[in-house]
């Protein structure tokens, strides 16, 4: 990230880490300039979180990840000035995919871990923390930290059978098995694509039909490989 990316992420953080009372975290994007916190009190309309937000969806589908990661920082400013707490969780995972997209796996993270997750314990989001868990399950994977990916999907599956969100679960089994995949534990991991093959049929989900087919193509190839 450039300096001035480096900023705004930093000015937004601090003000989140302020509004919480939480500690801030390590090598997150923190604020550089955190006497600015309390003259930046909603001088706006409420409408400029969901204005931004809706201007970061547009930049992420036209490729420019580093102006939409900018654009839900201030749109999660703007919601957690107005303690929309909801929205404020959901703005900070679309920013945490974006680091993810990145590649920036540290970011990604802290976003999650330092400010999503805290938030959605405290507003009792259930919902919420089942999203958080499956976005640190896609970091782990994919920093390669396995054991931390599997944790947060396999937390992830219980919030889901809690909840009784088929759809949600199932992805969680499918995470796994990805992990299971990388760890080359293919016999587990084909046990698990069943699973999730069953689940989705029952259910009569058919969102993950290409997924099952890729996992299914990758265990077998890799397998094949072995021999």
């Amino acid at each position: 990230m450039n300096k001035i990316h480096l900023a705004l992420a930093s000015l937004f953080f601090a003000s989140a880490a302020f509004a919480q009372n939480v500690n801030s975290g390590p090598q997150e994007t923190q604020n550089a300039v955190g006497n600015a916190i309390n003259i930046a009190v909603s001088l706006k309309d409420e409408t400029n979180g969901d204005e931004f937000f809706a201007d970061a969806e547009r930049n992420e589908r036209q490729g420019d990840l580093n102006e939409a990661l900018t654009l839900f920082g201030k749109a999660a400013f703007e919601y957690n000035n107005d303690r929309k707490f909801s929205r404020y969780g959901a703005a900070l995972l679309r920013m945490s995919n974006i680091h993810l997209l990145l590649s920036h796996y540290t970011e990604a993270e802290q976003v999650v871990l330092n400010a999503a997750l805290k938030t959605y314990a405290k507003i009792g989001s259930k919902a919420g923390q089942m999203a958080a868990y499956n976005q640190l399950g896609k970091i782990y994977y994919a920093a390669n930290k396995l054991t931390q990916s599997l944790w947060f999907y396999t937390q992830q599956g219980i919030l889901a059978q809690q909840l009784r969100n088929n759809t949600s679960y199932i992805d969680s089994v499918l995470g796994i098995a990805q992990v299971k995949i990388k760890k080359k534990e293919y016999g587990l991991a084909t046990k698990d694509v069943n699973r999730a093959e069953l689940l989705a049929k029952n259910a009569k989900i058919t969102q993950f039909s290409q997924q099952i087919k890729n996992s299914r193509l990758l265990i077998t190839e890799k397998t094949g490989l072995k021999k």
